[in-house]
């Protein structure tokens, strides 16, 4: 994914479950902290999740930290109310 200047980026670390793939956790991430956890009702047929879903566009390692990652995600502006995000 490569970032629009309207959206909000964040850095999250993550530590992988066993057998899974750190890009696998960095998309995690990205999905539970945006539509992820959405509940799927009738209108979802009128919302497009592929517009508000937050996407993992980045990852690496911590140096020194074994099975420690940055994920970087970025969200799309209009998933959030003006002015509901604090110091922005």
């Amino acid at each position: 994914y490569e970032t629009k200047d309207t959206d909000i980026l964040a850095a999250f670390r993550v530590t992988p479950q066993p057998g899974v793939l750190p890009e696998e956790a960095g998309t995690a991430v990205a999905a539970e902290s945006s539509t992820g956890t959405w509940t799927t009702v009738w209108i979802d047929r009128l919302t497009s999740l592929d517009r508000y879903k937050g996407r993992c566009y980045g990852i690496e390692p911590v140096l020194g930290e074994e099975n420690q990652y940055i994920a970087y995600v970025a969200y799309p502006l209009y998933l959030f109310e003006e002015g509901s995000v604090t110091n922005m």
